[in-house]
């Protein structure tokens, strides 16, 4: 065995409160016949449950080592916990082990896998999430270890129906279809073991050799081409979708009104800033993934310009690639955006790591380089009434000093949005292209296509036109340059 180091842990009351408002805890255990041993649950009043919820989880966390992730195995796990219950299961148990290696068959070792069947049955579970993804062969051995009456998942999947809880429009419900078929391809097998019994064991095995291939084989096959019809329908859904995107996003970009993308960690308060810069009304819950579907909406800066601000789906670590590749057409607007705006939870223990993860997915999506302003959020959880705990402040004191344009705020209570907007304002400016221009008079839509779309910082009308100092976006810049000058006495540049 190469297991160094595991744990179990069974959530005390504390625990549940912490997690979840606290309304219930498992406290006791009592003996019960053919099940083993049954978990008494009892609610904030020590009054025992009759109802125990229809689906409760057992967390595992293996740290493996030589692979460090973003997060610790431990507060990774914490993460897992707070999606379990966001896809509505009641977190019972944790097990937690530390490997050289994943376990081929089983991801855990053979002894730590009995520990699982233990603590399972002990506590009445009926769902089992480990934190890593699962090989299909791996997420068969498991479920026959601890019996058909125990769901074995992974963090893919657990996120996969989330996403599928959470998705409003068709686009992002397609998305999440796609997602999910792609995920389950290689899983068929399992479905279909009753049939391969059926067909004396041989069914789709390969010493059945040729004329004995059994129902099972054959049901299978026809459900791989079905989903694999399906998949390539989905694909071309989606492919539209992109082509339709393009098509606005070229609209936009011709209507030269600059988009700020809000990008950041799930749960850091995107949604909630966005409401508060645009009443945009969008839903914001205290809660990972609450929103899927990008919102756009029109923002007014100090300069009187007008600005669009998406927000986008939130990041996360492990995001399954699966969702990234499905969602590529929702991402494509970060890779697109004049500038991005990162909310960062500065409230969070883990802010740090979670800015990582969403610079990592940002290099991913080639959007490392885009200009950047960074909303600190949630400052009122920090440093309300002089209170917050020293190591958050230093927290805070820490970004201000490292991160890229950073701005303390709170979405929440409004504290710091005028300072914000103002920052996005300037960087915005930064990005378009200086100009030094000798416009004729007759060229008066030009003087207003400047100071429509961009910044205007020094005008004098000369006998030969109207001498212009200011910025433009790129996009539109080639539209004057035939007209720029050079060196203060307003000759063309290039003449001698």
């Amino acid at each position: 065995m190469n297991a160094v180091k595991g744990t179990v842990k069974r959530m005390s009351e504390s625990q549940h409160e912490n997690r979840s408002g606290g309304l219930t805890a498992v406290d006791d255990f009592t003996g019960a016949g053919e099940g083993g041993v049954h978990a008494v649950v009892r609610d904030d009043q020590g009054l025992i449950l009759t109802d125990k919820p229809e689906e409760t989880a057992v967390l595992v966390g293996v740290s493996l080592a030589g692979q460090p992730g973003i997060l610790t195995m431990e507060d990774s796990l914490t993460e897992l916990g707070l999606l379990a219950e966001t896809a509505g299961l009641e977190v019972q148990g944790e097990l937690t082990q530390r490997l050289q290696h994943p376990h081929p068959a089983t991801f855990i070792g053979a002894g730590k896998l009995g520990e699982l069947k233990t603590l399972v049955l002990e506590l009445g579970a009926n769902v089992v999430i480990f934190d890593e993804e699962l090989s299909p062969r791996q997420q068969r051995e498991i479920e026959r270890v601890l019996g058909q009456e125990v769901k074995v998942i992974d963090r893919t999947a657990l996120i996969l129906d989330i996403f599928a809880r959470h998705a409003k429009t068709k686009e992002g419900a397609v998305q999440v279809e796609l997602a999910q078929y792609e995920y389950r391809l290689p899983r068929l097998t399992r479905a279909w073991t009753h049939l391969a019994r059926q067909a004396g064991g041989r069914a789709g095995g390969a010493s059945g050799g040729v004329g004995v291939r059994g129902p099972g084989e054959t049901q299978l096959e026809v459900d791989r081409r079905e989903i694999g019809r399906r998949i390539s329908h989905l694909k071309r859904e989606l492919e539209e979708v992109r082509h339709h995107r393009e098509r606005y996003r070229q609209r936009r970009q011709n209507s030269s009104t600059p988009v700020v993308v809000v990008v950041g960690y799930t749960n850091a308060g995107k949604s909630t800033l966005l409401n508060a810069v645009s009443d945009a009304a969008v839903l914001a819950q205290d809660q990972l993934f609450a929103t899927l579907d990008p919102t756009t909406r029109r923002v007014e800066l100090p300069s009187a310009r007008t600005a669009l601000f998406t927000d986008t789906v939130g990041f996360i670590q492990k995001l399954p690639t699966a969702l990234v590749a499905a969602f590529r057409a929702t991402l494509e607007e970060i890779t697109e955006a004049d500038l991005l705006l990162h909310v960062v939870d500065i409230s969070h223990a883990n802010a740090d790591e979670q800015v990582s993860a969403v610079e990592e997915m940002l290099e991913e999506l080639g959007a490392g380089d885009k200009p950047l302003v960074t909303a600190l959020n949630k400052i009122d959880l920090v440093s309300a009434a002089g209170q917050g705990e020293p190591a958050l402040k230093a927290q805070l004191r820490l970004a201000l000093q490292e991160y890229p344009s950073p701005v303390p705020i709170s979405a929440r209570t409004g504290e710091g949005i005028p300072e914000l907007l103002a920052a996005v304002d300037g960087k915005l400016q930064e990005t378009m292209t200086p100009l030094r221009l000798l416009l004729p008079y007759s060229k008066g839509d030009l003087v207003s296509l400047i100071y429509e779309h961009g910044r205007v910082e020094r005008e004098e009308f000369t006998e030969e036109g109207t001498l212009i100092e200011g910025r433009l976006p790129a996009h539109l810049a080639g539209r004057v340059q035939a007209w720029s000058v050079a060196g203060q006495d307003g000759r063309r540049a290039g003449s001698p």
